[in-house]
């Protein structure tokens, strides 16, 4: 399995023509995934405060505005939406990059933007069972011509998708850390597995969690891509880390959140980033996304598309013989 460098764009702060030109950046300088996330308000939380966009408009745009990289959502939240209407939301989104949408799904978190928007926000294990049930229907839709499913939640009446994703399969990600439900679900559902910021310690332990979870269901781990998003605070000089590194410590103050926070981000310098990515390669993951918050360092951008990337590529392809 081939090893991608990603970008996931959080729509937010930004206008839509900053957006498009930023995705065409992205797809121009050659990155292999870019990634909107599916959230109705701003994240982290400010009362609805912050210029945001919704999801599945946005991805349409995307598609539209980039031509070569994998276009996905990290991840939709299974309860905003009905799942049929959904799978053919992502089916024209599909059609519209020529085959280039991959489908994330999860069961949510942002409680404001929910109860702002008039969904309940039920316990997270009613929140998982409805995100199991919107999978089976999904995944149905995509992979046979009639579904009928009647469950807790949602109901579909042999319902069809015509046309069908561009490619014959349009894969499906799954987001989250959790060792019960999220793994167990991305083993025997998924296609891809994505995890956010999170130390190559715990994503190295939670890919071992992930292959006892695919043994279990009798399926192959390897058949399963493994992401890592790191929220991106690279700086292009010693001092420009130094102000990044104080800037986090004004934000989230010392102790044991900060030392989270730093433990998922992609920091440092060009040179010191390097071992950042080497260390997530070697503790499984198949791809890395970074993360943009918008405004975005230009300058540290720019060292981390044509510096960076480049040199890892080449760095990865020897290492792999």
């Amino acid at each position: 399995m081939t090893f991608s460098f990603g970008v996931h764009v959080g729509q937010q702060n930004a206008s839509m023509d900053e957006l498009r030109a930023l995705w065409r950046r992205l797809d121009e300088a050659g990155v292999d995934w870019i990634s909107a996330w599916d959230h109705l308000y701003e994240a982290p939380p400010s009362g609805g405060t912050i210029a945001h966009f919704e999801a599945v408009a946005t991805l349409a745009a995307m598609a539209c505005e980039t031509e070569r990289a994998r276009l996905g959502v990290l991840v939709c939240c299974v309860p905003y939406r009905n799942p049929a209407l959904l799978a053919k939301s992502a089916v024209a989104i599909d059609h519209l990059s020529g085959g280039r949408f991959e489908l994330g799904l999860g069961a949510g978190w942002h409680e404001p933007e929910f109860r702002a928007h008039g969904y309940d926000f039920a316990p997270l294990g009613t929140r998982f069972d409805m995100l199991g049930e919107g999978i089976e229907i999904i995944r149905s839709m995509f992979t046979e011509e009639r579904t009928t499913f009647t469950g807790e939640h949602y109901q579909v009446d042999d319902v069809s998708t015509v046309p069908g994703p561009v490619r014959g399969h349009l894969p499906l990600w799954i987001g989250g850390v959790g060792e019960k439900r999220t793994l167990r679900l991305a083993a025997k559902y998924m296609d891809g597995w994505n995890a956010a910021y999170i130390s190559s310690e715990e994503f190295g332990r939670l890919c071992g969690v992930l292959d006892q979870r695919c043994a279990e269901v009798g399926r192959d781990p390897s058949s399963i891509e493994r992401t890592i998003n790191l929220s991106f605070n690279l700086g292009t000089t010693v001092a420009a880390t130094e102000q990044v590194e104080e800037r986090m410590r004004q934000q989230f103050g010392p102790g044991d959140t900060l030392d989270r926070i730093i433990s998922g981000a992609l920091m440092g310098t060009p040179d010191q980033a390097m071992d950042r990515l080497a260390a997530y390669r070697q503790a499984g993951a198949n791809g890395i996304n970074v993360a943009l918050r918008l405004p975005v360092d230009d300058k540290a951008l720019d060292a981390y598309l044509h510096e960076v990337i480049p040199a890892a590529r080449q760095e990865f392809a020897a290492e792999a013989g």
